[in-house]
């Protein structure tokens, strides 16, 4: 959930200066449900409303002006306008840290793409699915070795890229590939430049993330594999990603829901979500549900 170095996972350094100057108050405690408050009455009162970011595109990350835009923050904008917000403001941290910082009340509302995950709903509370992202890998231009999969990596006694504390990772070793083909990655550009100087054959990583930084990477000998989903003991890893809200803030959580729904079925999120390289396609089916995700099945 990037560029740069850009990772769905890592702090994006050099830009916090300017998430800091957007956010002044993006180190106090915020008004809510972590303070035994409504966060929404008080989004509602004051007119905005502080989020949490990563630092990647293309999900939430700070563009050349300055500005804190991606998938994420511009859906929040418009389902929070909607709401009567009409500020979202927003807080950089390390994608590890986002959960934290929620719960200690550094802000209202995680917007970074994050993954739905049984782990993470046991602290958390997840809005409905935002979007799916499938699987796909980097690979070099024409793609030699016919790679599709991870089963095909494990065959091929192929080296395989992943970013540090990635879901592609643990992919890769249930499906068989050895430890010893995975090369661990702190950033997407660091991705790259592996598969571009050989020193593996493929990155494996969503098909969003690789295609966003395909199109930052002009001249690049490299290509992006069609996306899949990885079948893993019979049952499909759905990657799904949401919002993400303290636990308590019910009321906030479920307006949200409401609006998000209602950008997904008028056709908005797609017209939002366009720019960062998403379609029709990203958006969840029926059967994708919050409830499911969070039980692991």
């Amino acid at each position: 959930m990037a560029s740069r170095g850009w990772t769905r996972r890592d702090f994006l350094k050099g830009s916090g200066a300017a998430v800091g100057a957007l956010v002044l108050a993006g180190c106090t405690r915020t008004g809510g449900g972590g303070a035994g408050g409504d966060p929404l009455q008080a989004a509602r009162s004051s007119g905005t409303i502080q989020v949490g970011i990563a630092g990647e595109a293309p999900y939430g990350f700070t563009d050349a002006s300055g500005k804190i835009t991606g998938e994420a923050p511009e859906v929040a904008r418009a389902v929070f306008r909607n709401l009567g917000v009409n500020t979202v403001l927003a807080s950089q941290v390390d994608f590890n840290q986002l959960i934290p910082a929620l719960n200690a009340g550094k802000f209202s509302v995680v917007a970074a793409g994050m993954f739905i995950t049984p782990e993470r709903c046991k602290n958390a509370a997840f809005s409905i699915p935002d979007y799916i992202a499938p699987t796909a890998f980097l690979v070099p231009a024409g793609n030699p070795e016919g790679v599709t999969s991870f089963e095909d990596v494990a065959k091929k006694k192929l080296n395989l890229a992943v970013l540090s504390g990635a879901v592609e990772k643990d992919y890769a070793q249930r499906l068989g590939v050895p430890d010893a083909q995975v090369q661990v990655f702190d950033t997407q550009n660091a991705l790259l430049q592996a598969v571009t100087n050989k020193r593996v054959y493929c990155a494996a990583l969503t098909n969003i993330s690789l295609n966003d930084l395909v199109r930052k990477s002009p001249g690049a000998q490299v290509e992006v594999t069609k996306g899949f989903t990885p079948v893993i003991n019979g049952r499909p890893e759905v990657q799904a990603g949401a919002f993400v809200f303290r636990t308590p803030d019910t009321s906030l959580r479920d307006a949200f829901n409401t609006e998000l729904k209602k950008l997904h079925d008028s056709g908005e999120w797609v017209r939002i979500a366009e720019p960062f390289g998403f379609t029709q396609d990203n958006l969840p089916p029926a059967g994708v549900t919050t409830e499911a995700l969070c039980a692991g099945s």
